[in-house]
């Protein structure tokens, strides 16, 4: 083979290599992506046995604590998240044989349990240093507690509010067509640990948005997905109009909006 013949050759391949790399990329991603959306109708299902259960959605945050709190009275409320209370149908009763939930999430008694990544709370996509946020089992899927694209989040008009869950007659705009849980895909603060009670967040901005809050957003190219009232999960676009969803965040916010998924 002479140096030509050599040249052409190593330029195929390049040629090939650049054609085909994008195209094993997006299959790569693409099946990511189709394994958060099973591990947010893993979610679904368990908030569904819970309210089988208990005849309400879990609450948001239960006995909610100011953030640095110092008192002993304020460290002894247990901020305990929603996402703690749905293990048992989530295939971790082990880990929920091992938390004590009458103590605060950060309590010793739960140490060993809270620090434990469960794989159902883990976007494949996401960007993370590793499973573990701050001494605590990360979770890249929040409660959505409201929204503030239009008016202040207050009170609270999501479904995962502080110290009180809904039967799902409560959820006046249909199951179907609310948002209850939301990818915040490697969130780095509190919001992003299952346990913590501040696994929650409102919705300021379009998805995606590069800020620094904790909102609905991930690395999965053009939207997030979210996990609706039914069990249902879609991946809500970047280009999705405001209004569709403001409205599909609030739970009785009474909108003619027919569907939180298209355009009206």
């Amino acid at each position: 083979m002479t140096l030509v013949e050599l040249l052409i050759v190593v330029a195929i391949v390049a040629a090939l290599v650049a054609i085909l790399l994008p195209a094993v990329q997006a299959a790569r991603e693409a099946a990511r992506r189709t394994s958060c959306a099973h591990n947010l109708r893993h979610i679904g299902c368990a908030l569904h046995g819970y309210l089988l259960a208990t005849r309400k959605f879990p609450v948001g945050c239960t006995e909610w604590r100011m953030p640095n709190a110092t008192t002993a009275i304020e460290r002894q409320k247990r901020n305990l998240a929603w996402s703690a209370w749905i293990l048992p149908w989530l295939e971790a009763q082990e880990i929920a044989d091992r938390l004590d939930l009458t103590k605060p999430y950060d309590d010793p008694a739960n140490a060993a349990a809270a620090k434990t990544a469960i794989t159902v709370f883990l976007c494949p996509s996401a960007d993370r240093q590793g499973v573990i946020v701050n001494g605590f089992g990360g979770s890249d899927y929040g409660g959505l507690n409201g929204e503030r694209i239009f008016t202040p989040n207050n009170p609270a008009k999501g479904v995962f509010v502080n110290d009180r869950g809904f039967a799902e007659r409560q959820i006046a705009d249909g199951l179907s067509k609310t948002i209850f849980v939301g990818e915040c895909a490697a969130a780095a603060w509190p919001d992003g640990q299952w346990i913590n009670g501040y696994n929650l967040f409102d919705q300021r901005y379009a998805v995606n948005w590069p800020t620094w809050e904790d909102e609905i957003r991930s690395r999965h190219p053009h939207g997030a997905h979210g996990l609706a009232g039914d069990g249902s999960v879609h991946l809500i676009t970047e280009s999705t109009d405001p209004r569709i969803l403001a409205a599909a965040i609030t739970r009785s916010g009474g909108e003619s909006l027919t569907s939180p998924w298209s355009a009206p």
